[in-house]
């Protein structure tokens, strides 16, 4: 017969308390942090502009139900909508991951930081413009940029270690914490209030990584960003109403998230809450789609002016790569949706041997109906190589590395080609920021009319005075 449980209610468990702690009083003091967190915030807002390029992506923005207008919201940048800051938020996410082009971090669990900017602009633009209509000072970017790499780093510090894809589950869950803890701070919540806000978002569970992977992929996992940053909004605006908390949510030895879902293994945290992953952060430069195919695109583009004529003669394409790319992006058979296609690492390969470059238009179904690339694909040899595999996991190196051979019908081949670290990694950062500007002024070109990106421009080489500006002034100069 079972006891009957002791109703006393614990003290908030230690990782709540450690979040509101680092949100509520830690103040980023590292330069490079505030300018790599810049670059990412500009880099997240132009891979948005591609986004409104497609209707699928379109098709889910503006208000919830057509017409309503919130009298006080916050802007979508890029457009017209002013919506509630939790539709706002939704929008913003969306548009920010819709291409599969935006930043990218790697441990235990993988994931995409900059899907918190939903939360932390949507709310800081809100609040900055509440406040204005009170006659008080808004935020100003500087709270922002301060704001989003703690959301880098709280998403990201739990992902290092801590694996959820193993498991089953997707990491947009931890997006919604890391939004939920910062919106929270940004819309002037406590150090209780973030207690119990983030509290609720662990209560939420954990998201099935069913749509991120074969044979169910699809768009959900464009808009799944959208939908865990929004959330963080929401419960945010919720805990200020006085929403209460769950204390135990974690640790609870029946009920909590430690027992239902990871053995009852409490989460690993390697290190203190800082700035340590916006530091360490992994643009995507130049190509979009999966993480993980983005060296062995590049092997594929510099194979490529050796096998363009000759693609009918090769008999076998041998791909070299790490456990963690096979589990996620090795597929064989029909690919069904761009976002299917932008997860699968033979068809990145394929598209960078056949035409020297990968743009997003090239996930979709008029550049997929190509013959060729599932002739190539069909030809393809994914093996392990156990040193990718080591130096993905080691915290000096993270490295995605990947290689590729090419065999033809006459006995020949190229050389292996391995390319070890991304063009966006940490330690090809010189070599790739101005390639990340050159893509943020292409972006800016598809939305805005020259005059209005000038100014943008300008702000991007200012980091003074971009940090000092109100968000709401901010927001308004990406108004179309």
């Amino acid at each position: 017969m079972l006891a009957p449980a002791k109703n006393m209610r614990p003290p908030a468990d230690r990782l709540l308390v450690d979040i509101a702690d680092y949100v509520d009083n830690h103040q980023i003091e590292s330069r490079q942090a505030f300018d790599t967190a810049r670059i990412a915030l500009l880099d997240a807002l132009g891979c948005g502009f591609e986004a409104l390029g497609y209707p699928e992506c379109t098709k889910l923005l503006g208000p919830v139900v057509p017409g309503l207008i919130a009298s006080i919201g916050a802007k979508v940048p890029g457009t017209r909508f002013e919506l509630d800051p939790v539709t706002a938020a939704f929008n913003i996410g969306c548009m920010v991951r819709w291409v599969d082009f935006s930043d990218t971090w790697l441990g235990a669990e993988g994931g995409h930081p900059s899907d918190n900017l939903g939360a932390v602009l949507a709310a800081a633009d809100y609040e900055s413009r509440r406040r204005v209509m009170q006659r008080r000072s808004p935020l100003v970017m500087r709270d922002v940029l301060e704001n989003l790499t703690k959301a880098y780093e709280i998403q990201g510090l739990i992902a290092l270690d801590n694996g959820f894809t193993a498991r089953g589950f997707d990491h947009a869950g931890l997006v919604r914490v890391a939004s939920t803890a910062v919106a929270t701070k940004l819309l002037g919540g406590s150090h209780q209030e973030i207690v119990n806000a983030v509290s609720n978002a662990w209560v939420d569970g954990q998201p099935l990584r069913v749509y991120r992977q074969a044979p169910n992929a699809g768009y959900r996992k464009a808009w799944a960003a959208g939908d865990a940053t929004s959330r963080g909004v929401q419960l945010a605006l919720m805990a200020l109403k006085g929403e209460m908390g769950y204390p135990s949510v974690l640790t609870d030895g029946r009920w909590g998230l430690y027992k239902v879902v990871f053995d009852g293994k409490p989460f690993k945290l390697r290190m203190p809450y800082g700035s340590f992953v916006m530091e360490n952060i992994l643009f995507k430069v130049a190509y979009p789609g999966c993480v993980h195919g983005q060296t062995a695109l590049e092997c594929a583009m510099k194979l490529h002016p050796r096998v363009k004529d000759r693609l009918d003669e090769i008999t076998r394409v041998r791909l070299w790569t790490y456990e963690w790319s096979i589990r996620v992006v090795d597929k064989k058979g029909p690919l069904h949706n761009p976002a299917d296609r932008d997860h699968c690492l033979q068809y990145m390969v394929a598209l960078g041997l056949i035409k020297g470059h990968l743009t997003a238009a090239d996930f979709e179904d008029d550049v997929a109906s190509d013959p060729r690339i599932d002739m190539l694909r069909d030809k393809m040899i994914v093996e392990e190589d156990e040193r990718f595999t080591r130096e993905f996991y080691e915290l000096d190196k993270r490295s995605c590395a990947n290689g590729i051979q090419i065999e033809f019908r006459d006995d020949s081949s190229t050389e292996r080609v391995d390319v070890e670290y991304p063009l966006g990694h940490k330690r090809r950062r010189l070599e790739g920021l101005p390639l990340l500007q050159k893509k943020f002024e292409a972006n800016l070109a598809r939305r805005f009319p020259p005059k209005q990106r000038n100014r943008i421009l300008r702000l991007h080489h200012d980091a003074d005075q971009l940090e000092q500006m109100a968000v709401n002034e901010f927001v308004d100069l990406f108004v179309v």
